[in-house]
């Protein structure tokens, strides 16, 4: 692979990792549509990596806060802050079960174009029906317990290509009545250690790979994924009350579409 390559696969995942659309579907489409040789696992966990530094740096001030209040929580001091950080613990349990249970029929089977393209619709489907007809009415600190559960258990199908981790867990929040902001800020969140658990994952089996590593493919890829996906975090909060969910639907449904036009 080169830097060539390399930058535009990072830029793929920057962009497509919070953006309600499937950044596993586009990594694994890219490739296929040009006819690039697979990036390999070390590549994933570098943009993953990069995806995973720019959402701690966008959200370092709530994290800071939600750190040190989950750590007070041992000793019996309670508030929004605790909550909300033992409600993303909760609510990443069953990403990490079912992606240990089902990490290898997930990374052969599922990673095939047609069942990109039907996840694509009928998630894209479901997230535009949770925007039309979602309350809209919560903020991320009324979530409770269910709440964490029922957003969890979505981020659990999102292992399923082409469904959107950040799209699925969206349409849930929007589903149990939270605002467009509110449920994007509780995805982003949620995506810390469900990446961190990924990176671990997968980084456990690069060090098992007999693969080289080339080093400064793997940091351009970092750096790309990492300025491409803060950017993106910052734009799609602030433009999401103007925009909706629709642009984002119809391009799902769109690449859906085309999919199966191309491989069915």
């Amino acid at each position: 692979m080169d830097y060539f390559q390399t930058i535009i696969l990072a830029l793929v995942q920057g962009i497509t990792e919070f953006l309600p659309i499937s950044s596993s579907a586009h990594l694994i489409l890219v490739p296929v549509l040009t006819g690039w040789p697979d990036q390999g696992l070390a590549f994933d966990v570098a943009v993953h990596a990069g995806t995973l530094i720019a959402v701690i740096a966008y959200f370092r001030h709530e994290l800071l806060r939600m750190t040190v209040a989950g750590l007070g929580s041992f000793a019996g001091r309670w508030n929004a802050d605790a909550k909300l950080a033992w409600i993303v613990v909760v609510g990443t349990v069953p990403v990490v079960v079912f992606g240990l249970l089902g990490k290898s029929y997930i990374e052969t089977v599922l990673r095939s174009p047609l069942v990109i393209a039907t996840t694509a619709v009928v998630f894209g489907l479901a997230l535009w029906w949770a925007d039309a007809t979602g309350k809209r009415t919560r903020s991320e600190e009324s979530l409770g317990w269910r709440d964490a559960v029922i957003v969890g258990l979505a981020q659990a199908v999102a292992l399923i290509p082409g469904t959107s981790r950040s799209g699925i867990t969206i349409t849930a929040g929007l589903m149990i009545g939270l605002t467009r902001e509110a449920a994007a800020r509780f995805s982003f969140l949620l995506s810390i250690p469900t990446l961190i658990a990924s990176n671990v994952l997968i980084g456990r089996d690069v060090i098992n790979s007999p693969e080289s590593v080339d080093w400064g493919i793997l940091g351009v890829g970092i750096v790309v994924a990492g300025i491409s996906a803060y950017a993106c975090i910052k734009l799609f909060i602030r433009l999401l009350s103007r925009t909706g969910m629709l642009p984002y639907v119809i391009y799902r449904v769109v690449l859906g579409l085309i999919l199966f036009w191309i491989f069915w």
